[in-house]
């Protein structure tokens, strides 16, 4: 029997590791020395304009935030998450199927479920556990998932997982879709998934085109995640469905806590059977800690401040997204969405793209580069988010910035 040397194969595998951390440990000393924003802290918010942040004890116009209508320091919001402290403290202390189900929780789910005009809803605690464990709950050996290529991280993880055979399609492109859903097995179980919004593109999913293709293959159902078109597209904020007028016409939608409401945490709204079998068989939500009650109490508020302020608020971040989008392309950006409140500016080049962040940062504009692998190599760009506290005035600062960082990185 031939002699096994553990310690030659400890010394192997460590090296082995030691190589991939060290790669790893070299792009985070790159980024944190040449471009320390990455890690930049956020101190604060002006008490006055939440658009402005203090980050390394300056003051700078956020274009990095989600808090697309506002919301994240709502007093109402903030008085109804105190109260939820005062009653049940900060946490459950448990999950929700062994002694940590509140009955805020059961009311937060019934208002998503009502919000969306669905018989029922299921929270998770995060929007990326809601993707990773509900596609690999519904969908298994011999089942076929149709996912858009440039769907969330989320979304692609949850696919990876399970055990269903995964087919991608080019980004929005219904015609591949088509001929990919009729390659597939009639009596096979389809589930195609979508973003409404895509968080790198800002475009929209066509949806009209989407629910064809799905009452045209049979045994198929469409899931679309709601993360950055919730309270942003529809007359009432009611995201995609709404905005397309097919209200009720998604079979499993999913959404986010922390986007638009300024909270965390993901749902699912379907129809009963769906949310009774999620609630029995996926493990994201049977082996996570339930949401805090602090958390749930403020997203039920939030839900009625969407309601009650989500118009007006709604129609000043339409009005600040198509005069910034106006605004970049009249000074020869090139600006790919313009329905959302993700503004993707192009810029194809990495070093520029982060350059360009840089030079921002040092003018107290807070944005982001985005490149590999959020987005493919030679597809790198800057994201700004357009929220309702954004003036006109900020805008305009923001475009002479970027402006003058183009010319700086040019010369």
């Amino acid at each position: 029997m031939k002699e096994h040397n553990s310690a030659v194969t400890s010394a192997t595998n460590a090296s082995a590791f030691d190589r991939k951390i060290a790669r790893g440990v070299a792009r985070y000393q790159k980024l944190n020395g040449d471009y320390s924003f990455f890690f930049s802290k956020i101190n604060g918010y002006d008490d006055n304009n939440e658009a402005w942040i203090y980050s390394e004890e300056k003051r700078k116009l956020n274009f990095c935030t989600y808090s697309y209508l506002g919301l994240l320091k709502h007093p109402v919001i903030e008085a109804a998450a105190q109260q939820a402290l005062k009653k049940y403290g900060t946490g459950t202390h448990g999950v929700r199927l062994l002694g940590g189900n509140l009955d805020i929780h059961e009311q937060l789910e019934q208002r998503i479920a009502d919000f969306f005009g669905r018989e029922a809803a299921l929270t998770f605690s995060s929007g990326f556990m809601t993707n990773l464990t509900v596609i690999d709950s519904l969908l298994g050996k011999g089942d076929v998932i149709f996912c858009d290529e440039l769907n969330h991280a989320s979304i692609i993880d949850g696919c990876r997982i399970g055990n269903a055979e995964v087919v991608r399609f080019p980004h929005n492109d219904m015609q591949a879709l088509d001929r990919l859903l009729a390659d597939a097995p009639p009596q096979v179980r389809k589930l195609v998934i979508v973003d409404a919004v895509y968080s790198m593109e800002g475009d929209l999913a066509p949806l009209d085109t989407l629910i064809a293709l799905r009452d045209r293959h049979p045994n198929t159902l469409l899931m679309v995640d709601e993360a950055h078109s919730l309270g942003v597209l529809g007359a009432n904020g009611k995201g995609i469905e709404e905005h397309f007028n097919r209200r009720g016409q998604i079979d499993i939608l999913m959404g986010t806590l922390s986007k638009t409401l300024p909270g965390q945490g993901g749902f699912i709204a379907a129809t009963q059977a769906v949310i009774h079998y999620l609630r029995m068989t996926a493990r994201g939500f049977i082996f996570s800690a339930a949401l805090s009650p602090i958390t749930t109490a403020a997203m039920l508020a939030a839900f009625d401040v969407l309601e009650q302020e989500g118009p007006q608020r709604r129609q000043k971040l339409m009005e600040n997204i198509t005069y910034f989008v106006a605004a970049l392309r009249s000074e020869g950006f090139e600006v790919r969405a313009e329905q959302a409140a993700i503004v993707p500016i192009m810029i194809y080049n990495e070093s520029k793209a982060f350059a360009m962040a840089q030079y921002c940062h040092q003018q107290d504009i807070y944005v982001m580069p985005v490149g590999y692998p959020a987005v493919p190599k030679g597809q790198e760009r800057l994201r700004m988010n357009v929220t309702y506290h954004h003036s006109k005035e900020d805008l305009d600062l923001a475009l002479q910035v970027l402006c003058a960082a183009r010319e700086a990185v040019a010369s």
